[in-house]
């Protein structure tokens, strides 16, 4: 595949866009009848493996967290969400869009991923109701040294 055919998927395949790749771990929290599919179709697509659910008793590679205001505090479900997945890896939270049931205002995410260490990038559309933030945990940077 050609790089420009690399660039039209990764605007095409919301998977792509959001960093999935063969063969991780990705953990599935907040999962309801309102999830989007074809965004979790997608993501099983690219890693090659179904999502694995709350009860996984291993770290994960990635987390994919949907959460709704009426989920309760953000904050805890974001360090939560941290205990999971592998030093490093990343939460892809999921909240509804503007104007949607359950939307969290985006400087409610910037404040919970700062408390909790999460470093959040910037949000982006990823289904007709659903908006990601990629949130990285830290980098083991002092057992490298």
């Amino acid at each position: 595949m050609s790089a420009t055919a690399d660039h039209a998927e990764e605007r095409t395949n919301p998977a792509a866009r959001l960093g999935f790749r063969p063969g991780q771990v990705v953990q599935e929290i907040g999962y309801d009848d309102d999830v989007d599919q074809e965004l979790r179709e997608a993501i099983e697509d690219a890693i090659g493996s179904e999502l694995v659910d709350e009860d996984y008793d291993d770290v994960a590679d990635a987390v994919v967290l949907w959460f709704r205001d009426e989920d309760g505090d953000l904050t805890d479900a974001l360090v939560d969400a941290t205990t999971y997945v592998d030093e490093g890896g990343a939460i892809l939270l999921l909240t509804p869009k503007t104007g949607r049931e359950g939307y969290v205002e985006p400087s409610d995410i910037s404040e919970a991923a700062t408390t909790a260490g999460l470093t959040a990038s910037k949000s982006f559309s990823v289904g007709k109701d659903w908006t990601a933030s990629r949130l990285a945990t830290p980098k083991a940077a002092k057992s490298k040294k």
